[in-house]
């Protein structure tokens, strides 16, 4: 009897764990929903007028003020190769301002960008196939799988770029 009591009482304790949770930041590239972990964002904004740089990649946009800061704009859909073709970005775009380790990126974006919040249990790392396919795993941090059947890939921010990329960041010196 003593067994059934502490089994029941065991099974109430794993029920009553609290379920861990995370915050994501979802926007479309392409035709694919993509999120970034709320902790890495510093904020979401209309595009604000960007200045192109000199040899800098071609996702590279250039660099924009934004609140005194200055920061480099990247178009995930150019670096991820997701634009369809013919479909430039809109008139009106918005920002994403994200933190990684020592700089902040502006990530240009077509819509509002939403927040969504889910447990962490749902988010699955991103299968063998798509981790051994070169840059992608570098920023890959899983993939979300929703109760609708929709996904999400997660991007982990602090690896979207090398080191090497981050160095030609406009902006960016060897002594930083």
């Amino acid at each position: 009897m003593a067994d059934i009591e502490l089994a029941a009482s065991s099974s109430k304790a794993e029920r009553a764990k609290p379920v861990e949770m995370v915050q994501l930041i979802v926007f479309r590239l392409g035709d694919e929903d993509y999120g970034i972990r709320i902790e890495q964002v510093k904020e979401v904004t209309v595009t604000p007028e960007v200045a192109r740089m000199p040899k800098t990649p071609p996702f590279i946009k250039g660099i924009a003020n934004l609140r005194g800061d200055i920061i480099a704009i990247l178009d995930l859909e150019e670096r991820f190769r997701l634009r369809p073709a013919g479909r430039e970005l809109p008139e009106r775009s918005y920002t994403v301002a994200v933190e990684a380790a020592d700089y902040t990126l502006g990530l240009v974006v077509r819509e509002v960008p939403r927040p969504l919040t889910l447990p962490l249990s749902q988010i699955e790392p991103a299968p063998e196939f798509v981790q051994d396919t070169g840059a992608r795993d570098k920023y890959l941090e899983g993939i979300a799988k929703l109760p609708d059947g929709n996904i999400i890939i997660v991007l982990d921010m602090r690896k979207l770029l090398t080191p090497s990329e981050v160095m030609r960041l406009p902006g960016k010196t060897a002594s930083k």
